[in-house]
């Protein structure tokens, strides 16, 4: 049974995955039902009834036919599952508490009609594609729910981590660590981990899961002949995600626009939008049960393709692809959507096509079979700065300046790799290119830019 405490902590964590609000009892039964349905049909939950939307605490009256009609409705699951229901007094006002535990019998049902939590909504099966995606999930755990037995809070938690996830989900400081670990459901009924709160808060996820992490590969030229960079991405999810877009910031032409007395704004070549939805929806969406398969950036002259091991989940139709979200691992699914990093109803693929519409930049591919993978093309550059001393006759200092200006992000240790000299000999050339008032340092050496000056 839940403590005061515990459903204050609760209300101030607000909605998601293992908790849903009602300000009254519903006035079909059908209604909240369905509500118990989902939970019982995921990994369990709490519905609280008396907390508005806003996460108030506002209290409710339930009298004796109020309570007949919540029974009524729990009494709908078929096949029956005891949830307890009770009255907690909480700050002096009624709150309804029904405990929803994880069926054992899966699927459970309303008048026939399956139900199923998706983040912090619930919703409906319709189609025979989705119902067969759920009975094929139901003969085995969601990968992000099952225990890890080889984690542990006081070695392998990390804390620092899991205070910026605080402040960013919005918890209260007052509450301890634990209690959030409780409300989150990121231990299951025996206390154990699930792999979807290592895949989260772990110090070193590699230990518990070596091929959980993003490999950024970037090949010279069109093909996957040449390697010119190749480096992984671990640690928890959100690390790899900024890790990656930092990368990918390197390989990229970032111009920057300074309006008026404001900070700077950057525009990337392929918009940063589309590249972050697109990272977040490969380690959001990823098979994890692919134990040989990692999340793949690749970044070629023409082309940047960002792909995750498991196809399109077959709960979405190809119609329905960009209109509605289904994940394979609701938890860590419900994890980013605390920190505002997804949105539920699939709004994720259209923001992607928009922002690369408005950059006028031709619509990204998609392939969903086996793997899924979003192609983003890029506006061809001439790539003459790529090529090394004995294939062209341009001077170095010239190359320099052909590389900034398509890419002015780029590090001295990056243009002696891409046009094969020495860091030392960049330098001399970038000395040189100052002097004569043809080349400009914006910013500290350290997240500055070169600006190449008009002769």
């Amino acid at each position: 049974m839940l403590t005061e405490i515990d459903i204050k902590s609760i209300a101030q964590s607000g909605e998601g995955y293992n908790a849903e609000f009602k300000v009254n009892v519903p006035t079909k039964a059908k209604e909240l039902a369905g509500e118990l349905c989902a939970f019982a049909n995921a990994a369990g939950g709490v519905l609280l009834i008396g907390i508005d939307d806003n996460n108030n605490i506002k209290g409710v009256d339930i009298d004796n036919k109020k309570r007949s009609a919540i029974q009524n409705a729990i009494s709908q699951l078929n096949p029956q599952l005891h949830c307890p229901f009770y009255i907690i007094e909480v700050e002096e006002k009624q709150i309804g508490v029904i405990e929803i535990p994880s069926g054992l019998q899966k699927p459970y049902t309303i008048s026939g009609t399956i139900y199923i939590r998706q983040g912090a909504n619930s919703q409906k099966i319709i189609s025979v594609e989705q119902m067969r995606d759920f009975f094929q999930q139901s003969g085995r755990i969601y990968f992000d729910e099952g225990d890890c037995d080889r984690f542990s809070y006081e070695q392998d938690f990390d804390k620092d981590y899991f205070k910026e996830f605080r402040i960013q989900a919005g918890f209260s400081a007052a509450t301890d660590n634990l209690q959030i670990i409780k409300n989150l459901q990121l231990t299951s009924v025996n206390g154990v981990f699930k792999n979807g709160s290592v895949l989260f808060f772990a110090k070193h996820v590699e230990k518990f899961f070596d091929k959980a992490v993003i490999r950024c590969v970037a090949f010279d030229g069109t093909d996957k002949v040449n390697i010119i960079d190749d480096k992984v991405m671990g640690g928890p999810l959100m690390q790899q995600y900024y890790a990656a877009l930092r990368w990918l910031k390197t390989k990229l032409s970032v111009r920057y626009i300074i309006e008026g007395s404001g900070p700077r704004k950057e525009v990337w070549e392929i918009p940063e939008t589309a590249l972050k939805e697109a990272i977040i929806n490969a380690l959001s969406h990823r098979d994890y049960y692919d134990k040989g398969g990692r999340i793949m950036i690749e970044h070629f002259d023409n082309r940047v393709e960002i792909t995750n091991p498991g196809g399109l989940v077959s709960a979405i139709s190809p119609e329905e692809f960009g209109k509605k979200s289904s994940s394979r691992n609701p938890l860590v699914f419900g994890l980013f959507e605390r920190v505002s990093m997804v949105e539920q109803v699939g709004s994720g693929i259209n923001r992607i096509k928009s922002s690369l519409k408005e950059a006028g930049l031709p619509a990204p591919i998609f392939k969903t079979e086996g793997m899924f993978t979003i192609i983003f093309k890029r506006r061809l550059v001439k790539e003459t700065t790529h090529k090394t001393s004995e294939k062209t006759s341009e001077k170095t200092s010239e190359k320099i300046l052909s590389l900034l200006k398509a890419k002015p992000g780029l590090t001295i240790s990056q243009m002696a790799e891409i046009i094969g000299v020495t860091g030392r000999s960049i330098e001399r050339n970038v000395k040189t290119l100052k002097r004569n008032r043809k080349l400009k340092r914006i910013g500290p050496d350290k997240g500055g830019f070169w600006e190449v000056l008009d002769e």
